[in-house]
């Protein structure tokens, strides 16, 4: 369901006040982690997925509700990271009610509850990149994936949201096998290798690295195998789901 300022002008009492969920979609393409990023037609400025708790559902829900909103997708891997709450955090020159007139068609009361403090529950949303179909509101003048290294000018905190979720990822990276959200059902050493030097931001010793893959029992070998170019032809792998599930629950030893 489609995000409506409108609603929000119309019937006001839908949505808690005072609390909203920020959702950092990452993707992973040509060995770059991106985010998903959205810019209003009344705006400069790009933020991250977002939006409002409905009364009647959970912060969860409300989370699962605007990713699959933007990428078309359901069931995605959500992890919650942070809470923001400094009383500025939501303090922009664009966002006033002149902007927010020029996006509903309606005359908007100055005293309206969302020009007002906000806590946000920060979620970060792992998708495989080329199965999103992003999903452009009406009210939107662009939604695309942005690299992480090359963000855009963004409202409000959301530089900080999005550096705190990478700093999040990163380590549970290190401890988690959540690269298999990011990476097609199957892949090469090299692909996965290279995933995790991209998210890590550094080098990683390649034989090291796959010294402790294997060893973790998270991916399978298979016997099909990808031609790359003359007389080379990588083994396939995927990931073992029970160990995967069993990774998530448990935690498993990934530090590199």
């Amino acid at each position: 369901m489609e995000f409506s300022e409108i609603e929000i002008i119309t019937h006001p009492d839908r949505y808690l006040h005072h609390i909203q969920v920020d959702n950092v979609i990452f993707g992973y393409h040509d060995k770059e982690l991106k985010v998903l990023l959205q810019q209003t037609i009344a705006t400069s400025k790009w933020t991250i997925t977002g939006g409002y708790v409905g009364r009647d559902e959970s912060i969860e829900e409300a989370a699962a509700r605007i990713s699959a909103s933007r990428t078309g997708l359901k069931n995605l891997f959500l992890q919650q990271f942070h809470c923001f709450g400094n009383p500025d955090r939501a303090t922009d020159a664009e966002k006033n009610p002149e902007n927010l007139r020029k996006l509903s068609g309606i005359e908007v009361p100055k005293d309206l509850w969302i020009f007002d403090r906000f806590v946000s529950v920060g979620f970060y949303t792992l998708t495989e990149f080329s199965t999103v179909e992003i999903k452009k509101w009406s009210l939107d003048a662009a939604c695309q994936w942005w690299p992480v290294s090359d963000l855009p000018p963004l409202m409000f905190d959301h530089k900080l949201v999005i550096s705190e979720a990478l700093r999040t990822l990163r380590m549970h990276i290190a401890f988690y096998p959540i690269g298999y959200e990011l990476l097609p059902e199957k892949f090469t050493l090299p692909e996965i290798h290279a995933l995790y030097q991209t998210i890590l931001g550094r080098s990683l010793d390649e034989r090291n690295f796959q010294r402790k893959l294997l060893a973790s029992g998270i991916v399978l070998k298979l016997k099909e195998t990808r031609p790359i170019g003359p007389h080379r032809a990588p083994y396939l792998y995927k990931f073992d789901q029970e160990k995967y599930n069993e990774g998530l629950q448990r935690g498993i030893v990934l530090a590199f």
